[in-house]
């Protein structure tokens, strides 16, 4: 009776390995993990929420960016405008002072004191153009409308209204008091008389 032989099959030796194997393959393949549980369509749905999420909070966001800018700006412009009206106060004080020198400036004198006089007006000339360079300086011009110039109720004040043959209506006869702006506002209005017309009568 012949022994039973515990030889295995050459092929058998290594079908463990093989197996192995073959597990290792089917871990890294990715067909084997969708196939596990995910879903392609929920994670197409998923991705198409993220990025609508995505592109909210980018719009929010620029939307925050375009609000920090305008404030900025904002902030600037106030603190330009600060600056340029910050002498308003005394410019408008100053103009008092130009007012009483001019005047000063066309009194008439007799002859006796014609040559103190003139040195006098020297004096004021220089003074009044050290004046006009410090307004200018600081952006302050004069608003000198002529007669017949239209009445401009943004830079002029109608005193008091006269007739008149020569000058149209609401038209400028006479300037009473120069204005000022400064830094193209209003510092001041010129002071009018207004024509109207001949016979018409007053509201």
């Amino acid at each position: 009776m012949s022994k039973q032989s515990n030889i295995e099959e050459p092929g058998d030796v290594n079908a463990p390995e093989q197996d192995r194997a073959s597990a290792e393959v089917d871990l890294q393949d990715p067909t084997m993990q969708l196939a596990s549980g995910d879903d392609p369509a929920q994670l197409r749905v998923e991705l198409d929420l993220a990025q609508t999420a995505l592109a909210e909070y980018k719009e929010k966001y620029l939307r925050s960016m375009a609000e920090v800018e305008n404030v900025r700006r904002r902030a600037a412009n106030d603190v330009a405008n600060a600056r340029k009206f910050a002498v308003e106060g005394f410019a408008g004080e100053s103009l008092q002072v130009r007012d009483s020198l001019e005047l000063a400036r066309v009194v008439e004198v007799s002859e006796e004191d014609q040559g103190v006089v003139e040195k006098m007006k020297e004096g004021l000339d220089l003074t009044l153009k050290q004046l006009d360079s410090v307004f200018e300086k600081f952006g302050i011009k004069a608003v000198e409308p002529a007669p017949g110039d239209r009445l401009d109720p943004e830079l002029h004040q109608a005193m008091t209204i006269q007739e008149s043959d020569s000058i149209e209506p609401n038209h400028i006869v006479t300037v009473i008091q120069k204005g000022y702006t400064i830094n193209e506002r209003l510092l001041r209005p010129a002071m009018v008389i207004v024509a109207k017309a001949s016979g018409s009568s007053t509201a």
